[in-house]
């Protein structure tokens, strides 16, 4: 079982994640809605895994969500960070995957999706 982070800045969407983590048997340990919240509650709860939103909006001059892998990896260079996106051009997953996430999810998010990323990640 991880801990998990779920970071976007849809409600509905960080239900909809937190749900499928459940059903595979993880824990929600926190909910951010912006990047800048995604630190705070990262370096408090210190989770195994972050599940971040691509886009989301500037706070606090972290800038949506590769501008809080960015903040996320210099705080904790070993973090697992899964990027989130209806986006599937091929830069932003590049640019991403550069920036420190671990791997990377297009929406719609699934139980399969999610089990063999977390599978990978040997948690």
């Amino acid at each position: 079982m991880a801990k998990v982070l779920v970071v976007d800045d849809a409600r509905v969407m960080r239900f909809h994640i937190a749900k499928l983590l459940k059903e595979l048997g993880h824990e929600v340990t926190a909910e951010a809605k912006d990047g800048f919240e995604a630190l705070q509650e990262y370096k408090k709860n210190r989770p195994d895994i972050v599940t971040m939103d691509l886009e989301m909006p500037t706070v606090n001059n972290i800038v949506s969500g590769i501008g809080a892998v960015e903040e996320l990896i210099k705080f904790d260079p070993k973090a697992l960070i899964i990027m989130v996106s209806a986006k599937t051009d091929k830069d932003n997953v590049s640019n991403a995957l550069k920036k420190g996430a671990s791997n990377y999810i297009y929406k719609p998010v699934t139980n399969t999706k999610l089990k063999l990323i977390i599978e990978d990640f040997g948690l």
